[in-house]
């Protein structure tokens, strides 16, 4: 098994490599405005840096989101293509359960990362491996928190008002990086666990729409 793993579902461009025991080689760049110019450079740095080439490559995964659409469509066109270069699977792991599988918790908690508009995307976890609802977008103030841990980016951003209700965990990765998305993707592939085929989740529209038929000109 090796598996190559990216997401840009965020402003983390990040990718790894993971051989089905560890990671080989991970990189991580937190630039929102640079995910297509940054993402195949750091594919290709964590190939060197694990000394192994594109053709050894067993399966592909990337982060599906939710996330700004632009940066999405980035990752998983990437995934997408170079799968069928390759002849190998690609799939796609919602981006929330890799940041929840980087925490290493193993209580009930909250991923929340930022969706911008002054709202985040959020799912609520069992544990570090089980999201039991969602993933969601909502403005802080209506994520029912519950009195629940909450991490991720979103978490730091809007820790006044989500940390009224529960508890704000800086100490955890904020963004879903590469390594614990390989590792997860590993673990899943090892266990026979389906999937998912590498598609969007898209929470609301996309901020660019296709303009409408022009308006009839009357006399």
């Amino acid at each position: 098994m090796l598996v190559l793993a990216f997401d840009t579902a965020t402003p983390a461009v990040t990718a790894a490599l993971h051989d089905g025991e560890r990671v080989l080689a991970e990189s991580t760049t937190i630039d929102a405005r640079r995910h297509g110019e940054l993402l195949v450079p750091t594919i290709e740095l964590v190939l060197g840096e694990a000394r192994a080439a594109l053709r050894d490559v067993t399966a592909i995964v990337a982060g599906s989101g939710p996330g700004p659409y632009t940066g999405l469509r980035v990752g998983l066109m990437t995934a997408q293509g170079l799968a069928t270069t390759l002849g190998v699977p690609a799939y796609g792991i919602c981006t929330l359960d890799a940041v929840a599988y980087g925490s290493g918790l193993a209580e009930p908690f909250l991923v929340a990362t930022d969706a911008r508009r002054k709202e985040v995307f959020w799912a609520r976890y069992a544990d570090m491996r089980t999201r039991i609802d969602g993933p969601f977008v909502d403005r802080p103030a209506e994520v029912p928190v519950k009195g629940v841990p909450v991490v991720g980016a979103g978490a730091a951003l809007y820790a006044e008002i989500l940390g009224q209700e529960g508890s704000v965990l800086d100490d955890v990765p904020p963004y879903p990086y590469a390594g614990a998305l390989a590792a997860l993707a590993a673990e899943r592939l090892a266990e026979g666990t389906p999937l998912d085929l590498p598609r969007p989740i898209y929470l609301r529209r996309p901020d660019a729409v296709a303009p409408g038929a022009p308006k009839r000109v009357t006399a």
